[in-house]
Order: C-alpha cells, then sequence, then structure tokens
C-alpha cells in the first residue's frame, strides 16, 4: 500500500505540473498572438503581424497606394488597436453619455462611409476590426480622393486631410481653418516617409515569409 500510495501522489504530482506547464505555454502564446510590436518600427510591427503585411500588399496592389501609407493612416487613426472608438462625450466632466461618431477599428471609419466601401467593393463581409479589410479600406478610399481632387498619391498630408474631412469638406477647404488637423496630417506624411525608410531594410524578408498566419 506504502508503494502504490507513493505512485499515486507521484502521478498527482506529474498531472499538477503538467497542467501548470499547459497554462504557462497557452498564456505565452495568446500573449504572442496579441503583441502588435513596436507601433513606431514598421519593421517590427510586420514582423510580429505577418498576416498584417500580406493585407497591406494585397491593397497596396490592388488601389496602387504605397503600404507605407496605409500604415500610417492606420496609426494615427486606431494606433493598431482593432476596436478603437472616439471616447464617449461627459456631462459635467464626469458621466459619460453619447460617443461624437460612429467611428470604429483600425481605419476609424463612420458606419456610413463602411457601407459605402461594402456596396462598392462588393466585400459584403468586411469588417472594421479586420485589418485586412481596414487596410483595403484605406487603400480605397485613397485612391477615390486621389481620382475626384487629384491629389498626388505622394502628397500623403493631403490624403490625409480628404479622409478626414470627406472629399467635399476637402474640396471647399474645410481643413484651412483646422491648424490642429493640417499639423496631424503633416505627422501622417513624416510617419509615412519613416515607414518607408523602414521597410527598405526589411520587406525583402517579410515578403519572403508572408506566407505565415500571424
Amino acid at each position: 500500500m506504502h508503494g502504490c500510495g507513493a505512485y499515486i501522489t507521484h502521478n498527482k504530482a506529474f498531472n499538477s505540473l503538467r497542467n501548470l506547464y499547459i497554462i504557462a505555454v497557452t498564456v505565452a502564446v495568446t500573449g504572442c498572438l496579441g503583441y502588435v510590436g513596436d507601433i513606431n518600427n514598421a519593421c517590427d510591427l510586420l514582423s510580429n503581424k505577418r498576416s498584417w503585411y500580406k493585407g497591406l500588399d494585397k491593397a497596396g496592389q490592388q488601389w496602387n497606394v504605397p503600404k507605407y501609407t496605409i500604415l500610417a493612416f492606420i496609426h494615427q487613426e486606431s494606433r493598431f488597436n482593432a476596436r478603437a472608438r472616439p471616447p464617449r462625450k461627459r456631462l459635467f466632466g464626469l458621466i459619460p453619455t453619447f460617443r461624437p461618431s460612429s467611428a470604429y477599428g483600425y481605419p476609424q471609419a463612420l458606419d456610413t462611409t463602411w457601407r459605402n466601401y461594402r456596396d462598392a467593393t462588393k466585400n459584403r463581409f468586411a469588417d472594421r476590426d479586420d485589418f485586412g479589410d481596414a487596410a483595403d479600406f484605406i487603400g480605397w478610399y485613397i485612391h477615390g480622393t486621389r481620382s475626384k481632387l487629384n491629389i498626388p498619391v505622394e502628397n500623403v498630408s493631403h490624403h490625409y486631410l480628404a479622409y478626414h474631412e470627406g472629399v467635399g469638406g476637402y474640396a471647399s477647404g474645410t481643413y484651412m481653418n483646422k491648424k490642429w488637423l493640417v499639423a496631424v496630417a503633416e505627422k501622417v506624411q513624416n510617419r509615412s516617409a519613416s515607414y518607408a525608410a523602414q521597410l527598405q531594410t526589411c520587406e525583402k524578408e517579410l515578403s519572403h515569409r508572408r506566407w505565415l498566419i500571424f
């Protein structure tokens, strides 16, 4: 009986250690899958999210818009937070009330604009919290503003102004009285240039390994 009891105790200890190991591995894998990387470094960001590179590459080719420009827009709009929303207004500075707009997801696209995109592209199941769909949406939008407003693709700041104000708002110059917005658009332009320089050092590797799912 003593030997059998020792075996059972050992077996329980082994099972406990095994369970702890499984939990630890699960937590580690989950953490890795959720880890975005340095959002200011395109190489680090896309090395941790290989499927994002694939989505950017597909959108870039589809709409003839540079990957680094799409990436810069997402950085500004949501900081790569899939479920980003505008903060709620607060009554008396304390009580949360309504949100100022329906903007949501990686591209912070409004409900109506997103519906227009899905209708125009026949991509009925596109989601704003899906990175590939968000990248395609931004590529589609820039393609549209380039066609309608004759903004050169390399003029990232003005494409961002049109993205923020809408085609009609940009055409009527609504951004001209918004110094803060012009400053943000310049930041997006600079971010795009920074991402472009970074991608020159790692895009070959990313391209070769884009088949990975994460």
